[in-house]
C-alpha cells in the first residue's frame, strides 16, 4: 500500500489552491489525515510535534478561507507550522526537516513564498503582520494579513507593543490567538492565569444569560443590569483588554471545530480594521501521549507511534545543561540567597529539579527575556544572588538590559548561557554564534568559557563568588566526559591554562568547547595549546609570553570570528606592538543553517579535519613536527 492510498485527500493537495477546491464537509477528513501524517512522519525523524498537532484544524481553515500566499499568513515562533509546511507543497519533504539540506525547522522566506516571514524567536508575528498590512494599504493592494500567535508568545512585551500600535491604525489585519494554555514550559503569570480563570468560570455567562429573561420585562432595571454586565465584562472577559487596544474581539471558539473555524474566518475576512480571534486548542491533539504530556512531546526524537515510547540516544555522561542543573541545586543548598530565573526554558536549561526543590527561589518569567534580566538586577540590588539561565540566542533579546541594568551598575548577576555556539537542528535562528562578540565589548563583565564539564561547574561557582556581573557560556549537549569534582572552588580570575607545550613554534589558543578538538590538532602538529578559559579579562601576561616564544598563533572559538575572543587577542598583540602571524578560526561571516551539530561544525569549518586543513594551508608545519 502506498502512502497516497492511506491519505487520499491529503496527497491530492500540493498547494492551498487544491485545498480550496474541496467542500467544507471534506475538511474534517483532511484534518484527520494531516494529523495522522504528522504522527507517522515525525515519529521517524523527530521534530516539533505537540504544537503542530494542536494547530491542524486552524491551519486547514486559514489556508481554506484566505487566498494564500496573496493573503499573508504570519506564524509566531514556528513550532506549530509543520501542518502549514505540509499544505504548502512540502509534504514529501517533511521527513527531511531539521536535517542538513532538508526543510528548515521554522518558516523561512527563502524556502517558500508561503513563508511570508522568517521566525525562530517568539512574539514577532503581530509586528511583522502589521508592517505587511501597512505596506498593503500604502501600495493599494487588496490583501488580508493574518498573524497566528500562541498564548505563551502573548506573554512577551513585544506582542503588546504591536497590539497597542495596530489598534490605533486603520489597517485590515487579523490576529489569531491560538490559546492552548502551554508554551514550551507551562505558561506562567497573571495573563495566563487570567485566561484560564475566565474560561472556566460561570459568573459572566450566568449574569448575561440568566438575568436577561427576567430583567427585560423591567426596562429601568434592565438598563441598570446591562450596565452592570458591561462593568463585569470589563473586569473579567478576556476580550476586553483587546477591545480596549482597538481590536474587534471574537471568541473564544473551539479550535478543533473545522466548520466553526471556517465560518468565523469567512466573516472576519470581510471585516475592516483590526480584528482579533481567540481560538481554544489542545496541544498534542489526537495523540494521547502528547495530550497528556505536551512538554515532553514538544520536540521529541524518533518514537514508536503505537506505544508512545521515545527512542533515546545512548548518553555516556551528563550534558552541560545537567551539569548546570546539579550545580545550582548544590549551590542553593549552601546559600539561601541563590535564586534562579529563566524565560520559559525550565526543561532546556536544566532547572526541573531545582524548581521542585526550591520553588520559592525559582522564577519562570515566561517569554520575557528583557524582564528576566532587569528582575535579576533588582534582586541583586538588595542582596540576593540571581542566576539567569538563558540560551545564547535568547540573551540577544535582553542586550540593553544586560548593559544598562546590570553591567553599568556593576550588579552581581550570573548569566548561565546555554546553547552557546552551534546547536544543530534548530538552525540559524538558534545558533549561539554571537555571545562572545556582543558580551566582551561591555565593561564590568566577567566572561568565561569552560573546556569541559568540571570547568563548567567551577566557573559557575567562580561567577557567583566574583561578586560582579559574570557570564559562563557553554554548548549544547555533552562535554568530553571528564570527572566532575563535587567540591567547588573559585578559579583565579583572568588566568588561562597551558594544556600542552609544543616544539613546532606554533601555538593554538582554544576557547571553551573547541579545546578538546584542538588537543588532537595540537598533538598532530606538535603545537602548544592554551585553554583560554577567560575571554574577559584576558590572561595578558601568558598570551604575550606565548607570542614572544612562538612563531605563529592560531585562535579557535565556536563564536563569530568578527569581534570574538580571537579579535580580543589580536587587539592585545597590536596594543603591545607584537608582530606575529595570526590566524583566527571561528564561525564565518554567514548564518549557519540547520543540520546535526556535527554538520554545523563542519559547515563553519570547526570540525577536526577542517581546522587541521585551515592551519595547513596557512602555516607550513616543520618536518620535525611529524614526531
Amino acid at each position: 500500500m502506498n502512502a497516497g492510498s492511506s491519505y487520499p485527500l491529503l496527497f491530492a493537495i500540493d498547494s492551498p489552491a487544491d485545498l480550496r477546491k474541496l467542500s467544507v464537509s471534506d475538511l474534517e477528513r483532511v484534518s484527520a489525515e494531516l494529523r495522522q501524517y504528522l504522527i507517522e512522519t515525525v515519529s521517524q525523524m523527530g521534530g516539533h510535534f505537540a504544537a503542530g498537532l494542536g494547530a491542524v484544524e486552524l491551519t486547514v481553515a486559514l489556508h481554506y478561507v484566505f487566498d494564500t500566499p496573496h493573503d499573508r499568513l504570519v506564524w509566531d515562533v514556528g513550532h506549530q507550522a509543520y501542518p502549514h509546511k505540509v499544505l504548502t507543497g512540502r509534504r514529501d519533504l517533511l521527513k527531511t526537516i531539521k536535517s542538513k539540506g532538508g526543510l528548515a525547522p521554522f518558516p523561512t522566506r527563502s524556502e517558500s513564498h508561503y513563508d511570508t516571514f522568517g521566525v525562530g524567536h517568539s512574539s514577532t508575528s503581530i509586528s511583522a503582520a502589521l508592517g505587511m498590512a501597512i505596506a498593503a494599504a500604502r501600495n493599494g493592494e487588496q490583501r488580508r494579513v493574518v498573524a497566528v500567535i500562541g498564548d505563551g508568545a502573548m506573554s512577551a512585551g513585544m506582542a503588546f507593543e504591536a497590539l497597542n500600535h495596530a489598534g490605533s491604525l486603520d489597517v485590515d489585519m487579523l490576529v489569531v490567538l491560538n490559546d492552548n494554555d502551554m508554551s514550551i514550559s507551562e505558561n506562567v503569570g497573571a495573563f495566563s492565569n487570567y485566561f484560564a480563570r475566565v474560561l472556566s468560570g460561570k459568573l459572566y455567562v450566568t449574569l448575561r444569560e440568566g438575568s436577561k429573561k427576567v430583567l427585560r420585562r423591567m426596562p429601568t432595571v434592565w438598563e441598570l443590569a446591562r450596565r452592570s454586565e458591561e462593568h463585569i465584562k470589563g473586569m473579567v472577559l478576556p476580550g476586553t483588554i483587546f477591545e480596549e487596544l482597538g481590536f474587534n474581539y471574537i471568541g473564544p471558539i473551539d479550535g478543533h471545530d473545522i466548520g466553526a473555524l471556517v465560518a468565523t474566518l469567512k466573516n472576519l475576512r470581510d471585516l475592516k480594521g483590526p480584528q482579533f480571534l481567540h481560538v481554544i486548542t489542545r496541544k498534542g491533539k489526537g495523540y494521547p501521549p502528547a495530550e497528556a504530556d505536551p512538554i515532553k512531546w514538544h520536540g521529541p526524537g524518533p518514537f514508536d507511534p503505537k506505544s508512545g515510547v521515545i527512542f533515546k540516544e545512548k548518553i555516556s555522561g551528563p550534558t552541560y545543561s545537567q551539569v548546570f542543573g546539579e550545580w545550582i541545586c548544590d549551590m542553593a543548598a549552601l546559600d539561601p540567597k541563590i535564586v534562579a530565573i529563566t524565560p520559559a526554558m525550565r526543561e532546556g536549561s536544566g532547572l526541573v529539579e531545582y524548581s521542585k526543590r526550591f520553588p520559592d527561589r525559582y522564577f519562570d518569567v515566561a517569554i520575557a527575556e528583557q524582564h528576566a534580566v532587569t528582575l535579576a538586577a533588582g534582586m541583586a540590588c538588595d542582596g540576593l544572588k540571581p542566576v539567569v539561565a538563558i540560551y545564547s540566542t535568547f540573551l540577544q533579546r535582553a542586550y540593553d538590559q544586560l548593559i544598562h541594568d546590570v553591567a553599568l551598575q556593576k550588579l552581581p548577576v550570573t548569566f548561565a548561557i546555554d546553547r552557546a555556539g552551534l546547536v544543530g537542528g534548530d538552525g540559524a535562528t538558534h545558533q549561539g554564534a554571537f555571545d562572545l562578540s556582543y558580551l566582551r565589548c561591555v565593561p564590568n563583565l566577567l566572561i568565561m568559557a569552560p573546556a569541559d564539564e568540571n570547568e563548567c561547574r567551577q566557573m559557575l561557582f567562580t561567577a557567583v563568588q566574583s561578586q560582579m556581573p559574570a557570564a559562563v557560556r557553554y554548548p549544547r549537549g555533552q562535554g568530553p566526559g571528564v570527572a566532575i569534582e563535587k567540591t567547588m572552588r573559585a578559579l583565579p580570575i583572568g588566568k588561562a591554562q597551558v594544556r600542552r607545550e609544543g616544539r613546532s613554534g606554533l601555538a593554538i589558543v582554544a576557547v571553551g568547547a573547541m579545546v578538546p578538538t584542538c588537543e588532537r590538532v595540537a598533538a598532530t602538529l606538535d603545537a602548544t595549546l592554551v585553554n583560554l578559559r577567560f575571554v574577559k579579562p584576558l590572561d595578558e601576561e601568558l598570551l604575550l609570553e606565548i607570542a614572544a616564544t612562538h612563531r605563529a598563533l592560531v585562535t579557535v572559538e565556536e563564536n563569530a570570528v568578527a569581534g570574538g575572543a580571537g579579535s580580543a587577542i589580536g587587539e592585545l598583540l597590536a596594543a603591545h606592538r607584537v608582530e606575529l602571524p595570526l590566524l583566527h578560526l571561528g564561525i564565518p561571516d554567514r548564518f549557519i543553517e540547520h543540520g546535526s551539530r556535527e554538520d554545523c561544525l563542519a559547515a563553519a569549518g570547526l570540525d577536526l579535519a577542517s581546522i587541521e586543513a585551515a592551519i595547513a594551508r596557512w602555516w607550513r608545519v616543520p618536518a620535525r613536527a611529524a614526531s
